[in-house]
């Protein structure tokens, strides 16, 4: 299977490194040099391409999916902050005949996290006493704050019925690749529930695995979704 990456920093070259392992060979590579305004997402550049796994920026990363979807090429798409843009991608997705696979987050073992985070607001929702927090801390070099992963986090206890306040806080520092705390507190008690991520690796598998079930598929899908029917 073909990819192409769009973006090429820390998580585009290590997509790129891991994707042997996938049967997935790297045919294209953009960055900001060669794609300045998206201008190498064009039906040249694609040719051949099976999938298309983007890690960019915030600024460029709602602009090169709808490119991509306009030229009908399956996405697989990890940049976060710039989600509020996801309802006209998935029109251009549908309109095209594309097929697309998004996320916060590509770590298994964070989607399992937001699963119990969502099922411990569920029942916390019931009890007065418990207020809560939520918190993240990553590499000094993150350019949203708070993470997508996080935002994800607290949409989800809203969803499951945890209506009152959340605190959200974010720090940035050093190289951490990614903690992401909930907690739950009462006169009685603290529930703290955490993920820590031990390198950006998880998140790199998670994104192969979806370019290996998007290809040749149309449709718009969070990994979330799919995660059942990954190979």
């Amino acid at each position: 299977m073909n990819l192409a990456l769009v973006g090429y920093g820390k998580m585009g070259r290590l997509v790129e490194q891991l994707a042997p392992q996938f049967g997935c060979s790297v045919v294209r590579r953009l960055d900001s040099k060669n794609n300045a305004g998206g201008a190498g997402i064009n039906g040249e550049n694609f040719r051949g391409v099976d999938v298309a796994v983007e890690f960019s920026t915030p600024e460029a990363a709602a602009a090169n999916v709808e490119k991509l979807a306009g030229l009908g090429v399956a996405t697989v798409t990890g940049t976060t902050g710039w989600f509020e843009g996801l309802p006209r991608v998935r029109s251009l997705v549908e309109q095209n005949g594309a097929g697309l696979v998004w996320s916060a987050n590509y770590s298994v073992g964070m989607n399992a996290f937001m699963e119990i985070v969502s099922a411990a607001a569920r029942q916390f929702a019931r009890e007065a006493d418990y207020g809560a927090w939520a918190w993240e801390m990553h590499h000094a070099a993150k350019k949203d704050a708070p993470s997508g992963t996080l935002v994800k986090l607290v949409e989800g206890m809203k969803q499951s019925g945890y209506t009152r306040a959340v605190s959200v806080s974010s720090n940035r520092a050093g190289a951490v690749p990614g903690t992401h705390e909930i907690g739950f507190d009462s006169p009685a008690d603290t529930i703290t529930l955490r993920h820590t991520a031990r390198n950006r690796e998880g998140f790199a598998r998670g994104a192969l695995r979806a370019a290996q079930w998007i290809a040749g598929k149309k449709g718009f899908f969070e990994f979330r979704e799919i995660l059942r029917a990954l190979p």
